[in-house]
């Protein structure tokens, strides 16, 4: 059984400079299957992820310990202990999290899984589908939005052979 106190951070996020955090996929160590939950920790001067919106999934962020900076369409905010967030589906709900601050920064994310997503992320011109497992595991790509293709492209009818009778 998952223990926030005692968390199993079964998702390090290390590769990216300035992107250091680690993850505890709660929701997935229980096996749900239409909510996530994450215990997130991360350190001093890190950003937690890139700015960015899910087209299918809302979010909660409930700050457990630290003060991070959200940014948001409406800008930069402060957020304290114990404050909670809704972070809508759509650019509505975009948003970032950043520990400017001396102190390790503390955080659960609960989400609504069970559907495929489609996330977007502004600054870099990126979109992203992914599937929601219960596991983690499923489709996960990325790709530049500048190199969208027209719908038709590529389409041509198709050649019909021999059909079977019955």
């Amino acid at each position: 059984m998952p223990n926030i106190y005692d968390p199993v951070f079964d998702e390090p996020r290390e590769s990216l400079d300035g992107f250091h955090a680690q993850r505890a996929r709660l929701g997935h160590q229980l096996g749900t299957e239409r909510l996530g939950l994450s215990l997130w920790e991360v350190g001093a001067g890190q950003a937690v992820y890139p700015y960015h919106f899910h087209l299918a999934e809302e979010e909660v962020l409930v700050v457990l310990d630290g003060r991070p900076l959200l940014r948001s369409p409406h800008g930069w905010r402060r957020l304290e202990r114990g404050d909670v967030v809704r972070l809508p589906p759509g650019d509505d709900g975009a948003h970032q999290l950043v520990n400017d601050t001396d102190e390790t920064l503390r955080f659960l994310a609960v989400s609504t899984h069970g559907q495929p997503d489609i996330v977007i992320y502004p600054d870099e011109g990126k979109i992203g589908p992914a599937e929601r497992r219960p596991d983690g595991s499923g489709l996960k790509l990325f790709f530049r939005l500048d190199s969208a293709v027209p719908y038709d492209e590529g389409i041509e009818r198709p050649e019909i052979g021999d059909v079977d009778p019955a």
